[in-house]
């Protein structure tokens, strides 16, 4: 991996060229981020958890018609993918009321909405990934309507498969972030990663709302038993692996 040109180093994955054409390498890194990095960590074996809970989840969104950018997950914390332009924006697909759509609505932490609410928000750091309006995408050009139109549809669909595969491993899919790009050919795919880093999930045995709690919210509210929770996720999601 060394040899790789590296192409791209974020908060949780570096991104390398690899020796195919239109074919890259993820390495998924342990270290962790919350509130746009003004906290940094590390979360030991977070990469491998990362990598192969994604892996897996690809590998289910592929065999249910979802389009994805994965290939082979070639070492514990690492993939190959095919390459793709990622479109600047964050999907995020909500299922029950948590977060900042507490924070901001005044929603009661756990409401389950009645229908899955999809935002789109600015990928770009420096503004603090600001959540779009309609006007706004439209005035920002980022896609064009038609597009916007199947990135809604898709992540819809990929909402219904997570909720399906989760609930068969006894986890809540409270709510997620996707990241899509255009493939060689122009089409839209999913890309980035699925994982305890993008994903609200709550044990559904559990009902201590601290105890139920999966994900990288342990990181940001300072739970403790990151670790745990992130092992657990990865523990249930390979026991249902197609």
């Amino acid at each position: 991996m060394s040899q790789l040109e590296k192409l791209y180093e974020g908060k949780a994955k570096i991104v390398y060229r690899s020796q195919e054409p239109d074919v890259f390498l993820t390495y998924f890194k342990d270290d962790a981020t919350a509130f746009n990095a003004q906290k940094k960590g590390t979360i030991t074996g977070k990469g491998e958890v990362n990598c192969t809970v994604s892996a897996i989840l690809f590998q289910w969104l592929e065999s249910q018609g979802i389009p994805t950018h994965y290939l082979e997950q070639t070492a514990p914390n690492e993939m190959l993918v095919k390459a793709v332009k990622i479109i600047p924006l964050e999907v995020v697909v909500r299922n029950i009321a948590a977060g900042s759509l507490t924070r901001e609505t005044g929603l009661e932490l756990g409401t389950i909405l009645p229908q899955p609410l999809v935002e789109f928000y600015l990928k770009n750091d420096a503004l603090g990934d600001p959540l779009l309006t309609r006007d706004r995408l439209s005035l920002l050009a980022i896609v064009t309507p038609e597009q916007l139109e199947i990135l809604e549809k898709m992540a819809l669909s990929i909402n219904q498969h997570l909720q399906k595969f989760f609930l068969n491993c006894e986890i809540t899919l409270v709510d997620f972030k996707l990241e899509f790009g255009f493939d060689s050919k122009g089409n839209i795919i999913l890309a980035d990663e699925i994982s305890p880093d993008t994903c609200r999930l709550w044990d559904a045995t559990e009902s201590d709302p601290q105890a139920r709690i999966l994900d990288k919210d342990r990181f940001r509210q300072d739970l403790g038993a990151i670790e745990a929770a992130y092992q657990k996720v990865r523990s249930r999601v390979t026991d249902k692996q197609i």
